[in-house]
C-alpha cells in the first residue's frame, strides 16, 4: 500500500490557493468529467492520511490523497480509490476549454468560411470588405467573433458572427463586440461613406440574452439586425429586435430579517464573539451568511433532525467550494480559519495576500450597501437589497444592488471591482430584469420596500467601479444606450476598501450618437 505524503494542512492551503485563483476549475479523473467547482464542494479529513472528499448534485466522491502538484493551469493529485492498491490520477483543471487552441484556430477559420458564403448568397447587392476574426487588442475585439463590412455605394453595415462551437458567455457578449465593431467602423469611414448599422449572426436558440439587450438599445443611433445561422443548412432566419423576448427572471419572497436573527441568534453569537466585525446576510428563512468585508467564510443553516419534526442549528465554513461541519474534530481548522481571514481581509492589508484578493465584488458591495448615499445622496439608505431579483445565469461575474431614491423611484447599481468589458451592458440586463419585476409589481407584493410608494417611473441605472478600473470602451457602449435609460457612471477613489468616494461621475447628455 502507498503511503501518504501529504498532510491535510498541506493539500488545505494548496487547494485553497489554487481554487482562489481558478474558482470555476473542473475535475476529471482517467479522461472523465467528474466536478465543476462553480457547483461542487469538498472537504478534507483522516487522522494519518489525507482524505478529500468531493461532491455536487450528480455524484460524490472519496479518495485518499498520497501527493499533489500544480502543473501550469493544472493541480494533479495523486489518490487511492478506497479497496485498491494503484494510485491514479484526479486532475483540478483551471482551464475550462476542452479544446485546445488549434482546434479553436481550425473551427473559427470554417465558421469563417461558412459565414462568407452565406453573406454573399444572403446580400448579392453588397461588396464584403474587411473580413476578418483575427484579434484586434487595439479596438477591443476578441477573436472569438468574424467580423466585416457590407458596402453598397455610401451604405455600410458592420457585421459579426460567432459559430455554434462558442461557449454561451461569448454568444452573450456578442452585441458588446459587435457595437465596438459597428463603431470602430464608423470612425474608419468617417466623411467617406455611413455605416448604418450592425449585423449579428448567431447560432440558432441561442440569441435569447442578445435580443433582450437588443431592445434596449438607441434605435435611433443605428440599425440593429439579428439573424440565426443555422450552419448544416446555411440558411439564416431574422429576428424582431423590438422584441425582446422572454426575460428568464425571478423573485423570492423578503426575509424577515429580525426573525431569521432570533432563530439563528447561538450561530450569531458565535460567530461575532470571534468575529465582532462579521456581516450577516440573510439568504432564506432556513440560512444566513457570515462575510468578512465581503468574503464568506461560514454559514448557518436549520435542518430537520433525523426522527423528529424539529430542526437542529448547525455552522458549516470554508473559503470557496471548501465546506465543512463545525464540530470538535473541525474546531481547530476553523479556528485557524479565522484567525487568518481576520488578520489579513483588513482595507490595509497587503495587496498580495490571498484574503485581501479574494471576492473584490463582494467587498465593494458590502461597503456600498452601509454607504449608498455616497453613491448619490438621492439614494434611500432605509432600503437597500443584494442580488434581487436573482439571475438564472450561474456565470455572472457582478453583482448587483437595488435600492430607491428619496422620492421613490427605484434605482440599480451595477457594481465592478476590476476593469471589465462589458459593464455597460451587463448593466443593462439588471435594469431590463428590475422594470419588468416593477411593471408586473412584484416588489411590493413580495414584501420589499415596505411602507414605501414606489415610482412607476424606470429605474435608474448605476454603473460603479473604481476609476482606474473602468474600461477604455465604456463611453462607447453607452452612448448606444437607449435614452429611455437614465443611467449614471460612479467612478470611485482607488482607495476604496477604506471607504466608498465617488471622484468622477458621467451622464448621458450630449453622448448619444445619430446616424
Amino acid at each position: 500500500m502507498a503511503a501518504s505524503t501529504i498532510s491535510i494542512e498541506t493539500l488545505a492551503h494548496i487547494l485553497e490557493q489554487f481554487l482562489a485563483e481558478y474558482p470555476d476549475a473542473i475535475v476529471t479523473e482517467e479522461g472523465a468529467l467528474l466536478f465543476d467547482f462553480s457547483a461542487a464542494r469538498y472537504s478534507l479529513s483522516g487522522e494519518g492520511k489525507c482524505v478529500l472528499h468531493l461532491w455536487s448534485e450528480e455524484r460524490n466522491i472519496v479518495r485518499r490523497v498520497l501527493d499533489a502538484e500544480v502543473q501550469s493551469r493544472t493541480l494533479r493529485l495523486q489518490v487511492l480509490r478506497f479497496g485498491q492498491s494503484q494510485p491514479n490520477l484526479l486532475e483540478v483543471c483551471g482551464d475550462r476549454d476542452p479544446c485546445n487552441a488549434s482546434s479553436r484556430r481550425r473551427s473559427r477559420a470554417q465558421y469563417q468560411k461558412l459565414l462568407e458564403r452565406v453573406i454573399r448568397r444572403e446580400y448579392p447587392g453588397f461588396h464584403l470588405d474587411r473580413l476578418s476574426s483575427s484579434p484586434d487588442l487595439e479596438h477591443s475585439i476578441s477573436p472569438v467573433y468574424t467580423r466585416g463590412v457590407l458596402r453598397a455605394g455610401q451604405t455600410l453595415f458592420a457585421f459579426l458572427g460567432a459559430g455554434t462551437d462558442e461557449t454561451q458567455p461569448s454568444i452573450d457578449a456578442a452585441l458588446t463586440f459587435g457595437i465596438l465593431w459597428m463603431d470602430y467602423q464608423r470612425q474608419h469611414f468617417a466623411g467617406r461613406a455611413q455605416v448604418e448599422g450592425l449585423k449579428l449572426f448567431l447560432p440558432p436558440g441561442r440569441s435569447e440574452m442578445v435580443r433582450q439587450r437588443a431592445a434596449n438599445l438607441n434605435q435611433e443611433a443605428a440599425k440593429w439586425q439579428l439573424y440565426e445561422l443555422d450552419e448544416r443548412a446555411e440558411t439564416v432566419e431574422a429576428f424582431d429586435i423590438a422584441d425582446s423576448g422572454n426575460i428568464i427572471t425571478r423573485i423570492g419572497r423578503a426575509v424577515d430579517i429580525q426573525a431569521a436573527g432570533e432563530r439563528f441568534a447561538a450561530s450569531i453569537a458565535r460567530i461575532h464573539a470571534v468575529v465582532p466585525a462579521a456581516e450577516m446576510s440573510v439568504e432564506s428563512a432556513a440560512e444566513i451568511v457570515f462575510r468578512l468585508h465581503g468574503l464568506e467564510f461560514a454559514r448557518a443553516r436549520m435542518t430537520p433532525m433525523a426522527g423528529s419534526f424539529r430542526n437542529s442549528e448547525s455552522i458549516l465554513f470554508g473559503l470557496g467550494p471548501a465546506e465543512y461541519v463545525l464540530d470538535s474534530q473541525t474546531q481547530p481548522l476553523f479556528a485557524e480559519l479565522l484567525q487568518r481571514v481576520t488578520q489579513q481581509r483588513q482595507p490595509a492589508g497587503s495587496h498580495t495576500n490571498l484574503f485581501y484578493r479574494m471576492a473584490p465584488e463582494r467587498w465593494l458591495e458590502s461597503l456600498v450597501i452601509r454607504q449608498v448615499r455616497a453613491i448619490d445622496e438621492r439614494l434611500d439608505q432605509r432600503f437597500v437589497y443584494s442580488q434581487v431579483p436573482a439571475f438564472a445565469a450561474s456565470d455572472r461575474a457582478m453583482l448587483d444592488v437595488l435600492t430607491c431614491t428619496l422620492d421613490g423611484r427605484l434605482a440599480v447599481l451595477e457594481l465592478k471591482a476590476n476593469e471589465d468589458i462589458h459593464l455597460p451592458l451587463q448593466g443593462l440586463d439588471y435594469w431590463a430584469r428590475v422594470r419588468w419585476h416593477q411593471q408586473h409589481g412584484e416588489f411590493t407584493r413580495h414584501g420589499y420596500f415596505a411602507g414605501r410608494e414606489l415610482s412607476s417611473a424606470p429605474p435608474i441605472l448605476y454603473l460603479v467601479a473604481p476609476a482606474l478600473r473602468v474600461h477604455p470602451t465604456t463611453d462607447v457602449l453607452l452612448r448606444y444606450l437607449s435614452p429611455r435609460i437614465e443611467w449614471n457612471l460612479a467612478q470611485l477613489d482607488e482607495r476604496w476598501r477604506e471607504g466608498v468616494r465617488v471622484v468622477n461621475r458621467k451622464h448621458p447628455a450630449g453622448l448619444a450618437p445619430t446616424l
